[in-house]
């Protein structure tokens, strides 16, 4: 039986860079689940590689459909943003063993539709002035930094991640990313031992 490992973490713990070391493939076979989301592409980013982008219409046509696995959405300094997993054929639990990242509520709604038996929840943690000083020098590159929605993001976190939310969703195991090879490594040694 397949299972669904599913990242979670706070913005800019390091949860983007694990999922692209875990996707390579040479330390544990996933295969990735890509979500979609509204909001517009970053610098760096590639359609269907760390998202599918779509405008609010496609997004309303999935919805209409039922296609829409769990989805949460953002009001933004830019605009509403949404971001969603979209039953598309992507996923096929019976068959393989699949990668991807959300939040706690959408964990929660990933385990409702394929059972908490399929789903591995990896919390990433880290302290939360190392991830401001991660997020500004991260935003510091794209060409036009948007420091509001930053800012937004990093006090949404603690509601997104709230203890409570945390408990309710079952997840109890976090992984400590003060040093990226050792957190890599200890998350792998984790997969391997469920699956």
């Amino acid at each position: 039986m397949g299972k669904i490992v599913y990242l979670m973490g706070k913005s800019s713990t390091g949860k983007d860079t694990i999922y692209r070391e875990l996707q390579k493939g040479d330390r544990v076979a996933l295969k990735t689940i890509v979500p979609y989301t509204t909001r517009p592409i970053r610098a760096g980013e590639l359609e269907g590689v760390e998202y599918h982008f779509v405008d609010e219409e496609e997004y309303g046509r999935l919805r209409e459909q039922g296609k829409i696995i769990e989805e949460r959405s953002y009001h933004t300094f830019h605009g509403l943003w949404r971001y969603f997993t979209v039953d598309d054929g992507q996923i096929q639990p019976d068959r393989e063993d699949y990668l991807m990242i959300g939040t706690p509520e959408g964990f929660e709604s990933m385990k409702a539709c394929f059972g908490a038996d399929r789903m591995l929840p990896i919390m990433i943690e880290l302290d939360d002035g190392l991830r401001l000083q991660r997020a500004l020098d991260r935003e510091k590159l794209q060409e036009h930094p948007k420091y509001e929605e930053l800012c937004r993001r990093f006090l949404a976190d603690s509601e997104d991640f709230s203890r409570e939310k945390m408990e309710r969703a079952g997840i109890g195991r976090t992984f400590q990313n003060e040093d990226l090879g050792r957190c890599l490594a200890e998350i792998v040694d984790y997969i391997k031992e469920k699956l």
